[in-house]
């Protein structure tokens, strides 16, 4: 959430960084009239608390002289309700204001490339030469059925579209790819390794950002008077873990590689990768988060898309960076970073992790704030996040790009000590 402060302080910029996004927030204009009245408002509200004290003092002064206290008490008494419609009047600007800013999204960093959507997004650098076939290349999804290592059609029958099942080595194959990457981050690049809980309450997913705008995407689930929402990446539990705290700045930066199962509706993508597993309702995905001092947030940035970048070099898997524009960044971020490994099948590269740094916005959601020293004032940290990978889209590519004349797939030497073989046929 942004700071009403700044907001206020910078009007006529924050709107005009916040309408390259692509929408028109010409309502901030609005809310900051609203928060001037809110302030004026508690301003005669001290004026009035100070003025009964001193009639409070007054009147026990005339109960002592045994003198009349009837006048002072209605005037307490008019003083205490004026207070109640003020504070309710309060109360209420407060609300429209917390609305206005909780769907209103971040301000993009000054190096934000300005666009509308993807296609304005700037590559920053390639890594890796796409390999060429000298025979006919298969998608991931002919090359699965083959091999019986992906089945579409009984996930359909179990749940419905947009499911898949692993079998025999395509699970071990999943399996290997998540316990690569988690013990790279953790082992290599200094994360601490968990397994949040894949069940969000509301709040969760307000801090984060996905909420109120992003509702309709989320699964609900249980009881609807509980707000329990399945996790639609590891970002929303792993940043609640310390949601209304307030942290050691000496414990700062805080890293943590998270894995999950995420479940997302896919709201709005009818007719996108309908088939294969490149967009699916449920997911693996392997997650970076840190928890950063605001000085620190931008190198740990940078930092962040290295140790992604890392997992397609082990594996061998040709990529590009790119930096999104401010039309295609996500709601909470002020700067993302989108890694895309190429994808055969499609002679294209495609998004396989998303780098992002928040700042301070998902923190003031949140109430996640530290102290530097036991006398110094809290201050919001910053959150970062980022995929390290996405484990379904890891898998893509490597059945393609490590894709056999014969329709067997070699195992990329990274994951032999894992598969515990060098061919899945």
């Amino acid at each position: 959430m942004l700071d009403i402060r700044v907001v206020r302080d910078n009007l006529d910029n924050v709107i005009g960084k916040l309408n390259t996004r692509g929408g028109d927030y010409s309502y901030l204009k609005e809310t900051v009239l609203k928060d001037d009245k809110r302030r004026e408002l508690i301003k005669e509200v001290e004026l009035l608390k100070n003025t009964r004290n001193v009639k409070s003092k007054e009147i026990g002064e005339l109960a002592k002289a045994k003198k009349p206290i009837e006048k002072e008490r209605e005037e307490v008494k008019e003083i205490t309700e004026r207070i109640k419609v003020l504070d309710e009047q309060i109360e209420k600007l407060e609300a429209e204001i917390n609305k206005d800013l909780a769907n209103t999204p971040n301000i993009p960093l000054g190096d934000v490339p300005i666009g509308l959507d993807e296609n304005d997004n700037k590559e920053l650098y390639k890594w890796g030469i796409p390999r060429s076939f000298d025979f006919r290349v298969r998608n991931h999804v002919e090359i699965g059925e083959k091999l019986g290592i992906l089945n579409f059609e009984r996930a359909t029958k179990i749940a419905g579209p947009r499911f898949v099942i692993d079998i025999g080595l395509g699970a071990k194959l999943e399996r290997s790819i998540i316990q690569f990457m988690m013990d790279l981050h953790s082992e290599d690049h200094g994360y601490t390794e968990i397994i949040p809980p894949y069940i969000v309450n509301s709040d969760s997913m307000f801090a984060t950002g996905q909420f109120p705008k992003f509702k309709e995407d989320a699964f609900n689930v249980g009881d609807p008077n509980l707000g329990w929402y399945l996790n639609p990446t590891a970002e929303v539990p792993t940043i609640n873990m310390y949601r209304d705290e307030i942290l050691n700045g000496n414990d700062l930066t805080i890293s943590y590689v998270a894995f999950t199962t995420a479940f997302r509706s896919e709201a709005g993508s009818a007719g996108k990768d309908t088939r294969g597993i490149m967009r699916q309702h449920q997911f693996n995905k392997v997650e970076l988060i840190k928890f950063t001092k605001p000085e620190d947030s931008f190198k740990e940035h940078e930092k962040m898309l290295k140790d992604a970048e890392r997992v397609l070099q082990l594996l061998q898997l040709p990529y590009r960076v790119i930096v999104l524009s401010t039309g295609d960044m996500g709601f909470s971020m002020a700067k993302t970073y989108d890694i895309e490994v190429w994808i055969p099948s499609e002679r294209r590269y495609r998004e396989i992790a998303s780098i992002s740094n928040a700042m301070d916005y998902q923190a003031r959601r949140g109430n996640i704030r530290f102290k530097r020293d036991k006398d110094s004032k809290t201050e919001y940290v910053h959150t970062l996040n980022g995929s390290g990978l996405a484990v379904g889209r890891t898998m893509i590519a490597i059945i393609e790009n490590y894709q056999k004349e014969d329709g067997t797939i070699e195992v990329p030497t990274a994951l032999v000590p894992y598969m515990l073989q060098t061919v899945i046929k």
